[in-house]
């Protein structure tokens, strides 16, 4: 069984799925992912939520990027939408953090594929222990990092 279902409006989305699968994997977190465009096969779209036992959707999409509220749409599980970079760029942020009254969609930055599983997993969190100490741990090291390439960049001057 799925923890997480990652939805793609279309195949060229993979590279920002691919950030968010080696996310999952890093937390030891199962997934499913499959393509489905929310106006070319909305059946498709329906289908896959409504027959999900997921606990989170990842929604990817671009241009006028509908997936992720249609996603929403037909589930009160949380949703967290990925707007993919494209000739304007906007319109699918717009799309995904635009969302009417009553059907909500977290949004995270264009192509932050690896943000939306990190809020995945801290959602999933909530209800595991070892979810919430690993995700501790990854700050710890996100921290470390940090402090690393500051002693780096500092000592290059």
């Amino acid at each position: 069984m799925p923890t997480v279902s990652i939805i793609l409006g279309s195949k060229s989305d993979l590279p920002v799925a691919d950030k968010a699968i080696s996310i999952l994997r890093e937390f030891s977190i199962t997934f499913e992912i499959n393509v489905a465009s929310a106006h070319r096969t909305p059946k498709r779209v329906e289908d896959l939520v409504k027959r999900s036992d997921a606990g989170v959707f990842i929604a990817i999409a671009g241009l006028s990027a509908a997936l992720p509220g249609v996603v929403a749409s037909f589930t009160t599980k949380p949703v967290i939408g990925v707007p993919v970079s494209g000739k304007l760029g906007i319109d699918s942020i717009l799309s995904i953090v635009q969302m009417p009254a009553g059907v909500p969609v977290a949004a995270v930055g264009l192509d932050r594929g690896d943000n939306a599983a990190i809020l995945a997993a801290e959602i999933l969190a909530v209800s595991d222990a070892r979810l919430a100490s690993a995700l501790l741990e990854y700050r710890v090291r996100q921290a470390d990092k940090v402090e690393k390439d500051s002693e780096e960049v500092a000592a290059d001057v």
